[in-house]
């Protein structure tokens, strides 16, 4: 069984020459060309995992085994003479084998050669981390947390705040990042909080599996900063003491939305601030190293951008009046998904968004503190008629024509309803009409087509392919900042997750 760390190598690999062949790859490893060929098949590590037995003759002498080649370094040969005194009645081979899969990696690590050097390349280095500040949002003091992303060569960087400091919350804060900058470097360098790593120590070094899925997933290779190694953190701790200096310290704030509106101005003017250990515009030599990043995951269906979503999601049922429970309160959500499914995740402590079936965002609501409230927002009954208020065919027949002028099947789509649709035709027009309000004219016409192609002109299916394959044109005041470069963003959640 391949560990989580080859896997996420091997994809690393991959990632950063698409040509390179999976013999390569096996030779490089020392593994073979199957067990690359199945890392690269999988965007997601096997979850499952043989036991990993320990021959019984060395297990006794384990301890002794760890001791002697990590923190004394002898040579194996030495550590093997040493346990033939002790007893030892193994072969020398069982040793060898034992020391290259259990020890030789926390040697490699203790050493310090799992580490690249602070001066780094274009698109070679990602850093990450957050911290905590006490904030006057009105008249009230809050305790937001501050993230940076910051591109190693050229000092880029990307700020973004929330209200909560979970693991979701830190991959939300990632892959805002990455969209903005476009790409991703070769390597993430994060510090040695819970979220990143299960056990700091150096003897026994491990992973945050969700985070090592998270990697694996971008082909990102993750690195980390050892304790007691602060200049290998410089970089990324340099701007938070800039930013509660000149941004933090005595400033007050309307909001929290107004907090991250001022975030973002900040974020560009000290872009454009010419940096102290380059001698240049961090947004000058960005330009130069942007065309080193790495391609973001797409759909290879669709071609649109995907994100990895590996931590839980919640379901809610629509409903028949376009409201969802959600902590006690109900928010609304576009009519068109009453009564259907829909699931729904919470956005850096602040923000609820609102996914359709197909994993589109429908809708965002700021969180409501209390209970029994009902959050409405208008724009998602706009277009809803009753049954007595849809107008006449010919009415719709006219509305369709105008809007649909330059499609050249027009007439005969509004026929074909007319004809299959004989008891009530007015009906199915009417609610066809409505829907296509949510949807842009390309997708209509696509869907119109695909009517024709199958023969089927009910509103039940226009509804259902536009759900499934458009992208719903939805205006959610004051969000645009946290909502741009996540247009048209196809979503991988790990099946696991739906597990009851």
């Amino acid at each position: 069984m391949i560990s989580m760390e080859d896997w996420v190598t091997i994809r690393n690999i991959r990632k950063k020459n698409h040509t390179i062949g999976t013999r390569e790859i096996a030779k490089l490893l020392g593994i073979s060309r199957n067990t690359v060929k199945r890392a690269l098949a999988s965007e997601e590590y096997p979850t499952y995992a043989r036991p990993d037995k320990v021959n019984e003759h060395i297990e006794p002498f384990a301890g002794f085994i760890k001791e002697s080649y990590i923190v004394k370094r002898q040579k194996v040969s030495v550590i093997i003479s040493n346990l033939r005194s002790k007893g030892f009645g193994g072969s020398a081979i069982s040793i060898y084998r034992y020391i290259e899969r259990h020890l030789k990696r926390e040697r490699e690590m203790a050493s310090g050669r799992a580490f690249m050097p602070y001066s780094t390349l274009p698109g070679e280095q990602m850093l990450y981390d957050w911290s905590d500040y006490t904030v006057l949002i009105g008249e009230s003091l809050v305790t937001l947390h501050v993230h940076v992303l910051l591109c190693g060569y050229s000092r880029y960087r990307i700020y973004s705040a929330g209200i909560s400091i979970r693991q979701s919350d830190v991959f939300e804060s990632l892959e805002e990042g990455f969209c903005e900058l476009g790409g991703i470097c070769q390597r993430l360098q994060v510090d040695n909080a819970a979220v990143f790593v299960k056990n700091a120590s150096v003897a026994d070094f491990k992973w945050n599996e969700r985070f090592l899925r998270f990697c694996g997933f971008y082909g990102i290779e993750p690195s980390r900063s050892l304790p007691g190694h602060p200049w290998s953190k410089g970089k990324v701790e340099n701007p938070f003491d800039y930013l509660e200096n000149h941004f933090i310290t005595n400033h007050r704030f309307a909001s929290f939305e107004d907090f991250c509106r001022k975030l973002k101005m900040f974020q560009q003017e000290v872009n454009e601030r010419v940096h102290s250990a380059t001698g240049k515009k961090p947004s000058e030599m960005f330009a130069g190293e942007k065309e080193h990043l790495l391609e973001l995951p797409r759909n290879t269906s669709t071609g649109e951008y995907q994100r990895y979503i590996g931590f839980k999601e919640e379901f809610r049922k629509v409903t028949s009046d376009c409201l969802i429970s959600f902590g006690g309160n109900r928010y609304s959500v576009p009519h068109l998904y009453a009564r259907s499914e829909v699931w729904v995740r919470v956005s850096k402590g602040y923000y609820l968004h609102v996914y359709s079936p197909a994993n589109k965002l429908i809708a965002t609501h700021v969180i409501k503190a209390g209970r029994g409230n009902v959050i409405i927002n208008k724009e998602h009954y706009r277009g809803y008629r009753s049954g007595s208020d849809r107008a006449s065919f010919a009415v719709v027949s006219q509305k369709l024509k105008e809007r649909f002028s330059e499609y050249d099947r027009i007439e005969q789509f509004i026929d074909s309803v007319k004809v299959q649709k004989r008891i009530n035709p007015a009906y199915h027009l009417s609610r066809i009409w409505e829907v296509f309000g949510d949807y842009a004219d390309a997708d209509c016409i696509r869907c119109m087509e695909e009517c024709v192609n199958y023969n089927t002109f009910s509103f039940s299916f226009v509804k259902g392919f536009l759900m499934a394959n458009a992208e719903v044109k939805l205006e959610v005041k004051g969000l645009s900042l946290f909502l741009k470069g996540y247009k048209n963003i196809a979503v991988a959640r790990d099946l696991r997750e739906y597990r009851i």
